[in-house]
């Protein structure tokens, strides 16, 4: 995946210090640099097979998934720095689901929603489980998301958030647009004249809502 700082960052199911899988930042040069290693932690508990690749928060940090390890052996969900700083933030334990292998996703309500390829309470499958759907609170703020992320003044962008219904304000690096709610999961904004590139904000009663990423003013 390309990241806010220019550099892709990607993870190998195996290889590595422990051939347990890495995540690793390349330059668009195609310089490589190994950031960690898992099942760096006895006995696996930093998780083992990041099969499920990674996204970046608003944070900018990573985020991903092993398939394996853990206190469960059944997976974790982590938490990378650019530097290469990794934080287990879940071990799953089967009831919650088991072998996540697809990537999380961002909403923009700030949480993480992601799924596991086995575990869960049902029984309907086999004795697994049939899966899990589940959402991950790191305490990351609501945000909009543009499409698409880059146009000329006078264009129409559509804007995705939530609570978008009682929008007062839109702006683009800080000049006002004009704007036009459609629902309160979106609405789209003209971008202005004297524009410059930079963040979207949205100004609803609940507060002011932040682009995720700048939009580029071509």
């Amino acid at each position: 995946m390309l990241a806010y700082d220019g550099n892709f960052y990607g993870t190998t199911v195996l290889g590595g210090s422990t051939d347990a899988g890495t995540v690793f930042r390349m330059t668009s040069a195609g310089t490589l640099t190994t950031l960690y290693s898992f099942c760096s932690q006895a006995p696996c508990s930093d998780g083992d097979h990041p099969y499920a690749g990674l996204v970046q928060g608003t944070d900018g940090n990573f985020y991903g998934m092993t398939e394996f390890g853990g206190t469960g052996e059944v997976g974790t969900i982590f938490r990378m720095t650019p530097s290469g700083k990794l934080t287990t933030l879940h071990q799953f334990a089967g009831s919650d689901g088991a072998y996540p292998s697809a990537p999380l996703t961002q909403s923009t309500n700030g949480l993480f929603y992601g799924t596991t390829y086995n575990g869960g309470t049902s029984t309907n499958c086999h004795i697994q489980g049939c899966g899990t759907v589940f959402s991950l609170d790191v305490g990351l703020v609501p945000f909009v998301e543009m499409l698409p992320v880059l146009g000329k003044v006078g264009s129409k962008i559509a804007i995705l958030g939530n609570g978008l219904s009682d929008a007062t304000e839109v702006s683009f690096n800080g000049t006002a647009a004009s704007f036009a709610v459609i629902s309160d999961t979106a609405m789209t904004a003209v971008v202005p004249a004297g524009a410059t590139t930079g963040r979207v904000e949205v100004t609803t009663s609940a507060g002011t809502l932040k682009s995720n990423v700048v939009f580029h003013v071509r």
